[in-house]
């Protein structure tokens, strides 16, 4: 793993933290690929039920690193975009850390993460277009999918930030945090993480999969990510261990 990304795991959580603060975070080609590979690790573990996305140095990503830019470097991972994450998300829960800035691809990390949690400071925008460009790595298409579509025209074209405030009253952040958003976002992370794993992967599946389908085929779509959680031994166990008022044991299977 790139020292330009840390990981750390305990409790069922693994915080990933792009580690490059005297460049606000920028992401360059090292990062990107360090955080592919920490979603290939997310994935495998089956100690770990819920990842985490932050930024050291009190902010989280500023955007694509200009500098490895102008040397040719580009910040994506085949098949999975920006960052390693804009086109493409693990089956386990993220939770999007913000402190500071989550700015162009930065916030564009964010929006391909489950759930954000933002420190009360934060600020979230994709000024693109104020340099003459898009946020063609997913913040186009997600943007309007996440907060009302005329807040996300206004954000792509005029390219101003927005407060960690408002964007809750916009219902595009979780929660907000007047501490750091580490904090906070383990907090909720520990929630996710006493229940099913199996549980967890199907409602996020169909949650992030659903918009495309039709009402003809909806309700055959989410049979095949449920089908296996009512059939598995995590449901037995889900169900003993509430009549037996204890806390389940999960097996992920």
């Amino acid at each position: 793993m790139s020292e330009e990304v840390l990981v750390e795991k305990a409790d069922g959580v693994m915080v990933v933290t792009i580690n490059r603060p005297d460049a606000k975070n920028a992401m360059n080609k090292s990062a990107a690929e360090a955080i592919s590979a920490a979603m290939d690790d997310l994935e495998a573990d089956g100690d770990v039920a819920v990842g985490i996305l932050t930024g050291a140095g009190g902010t989280f990503c500023s955007g694509m690193d200009l500098k490895g830019f102008l040397k040719g470097e580009s910040p994506f991972v085949e098949n999975r975009g920006f960052g390693g994450l804009s086109q493409w998300t693990p089956k386990k829960p993220l939770i999007a850390a913000v402190d500071g800035y989550a700015l162009a691809g930065g916030m564009e990390l964010a929006l391909s993460c489950d759930l954000i949690v933002a420190n009360d400071k934060a600020q979230f925008g994709i000024p693109e277009a104020k340099r003459g460009l898009a946020a063609a790595a997913g913040g186009l298409i997600k943007l309007p999918r996440q907060m009302p579509w005329r807040i996300a025209m206004e954000l792509a074209l005029t390219g101003d930030f927005i407060s960690a405030a408002r964007a809750y009253e916009l219902g595009f952040i979780n929660r907000v945090s007047d501490g750091p958003s580490l904090d906070a976002a383990k907090e909720l992370a520990a929630k996710i993480a006493a229940n099913g794993p199996l549980a967890l992967a199907a409602s996020k599946g169909v949650i992030r999969d659903s918009h495309t389908w039709t009402d003809e085929e909806m309700w055959t779509k989410q049979q095949q990510y449920v089908a296996p959680v009512f059939v598995s031994e995590d449901a037995r166990e889900g169900a003993a261990a509430f009549a037996e008022k204890r806390k389940p044991e999960w097996k992920g299977k």
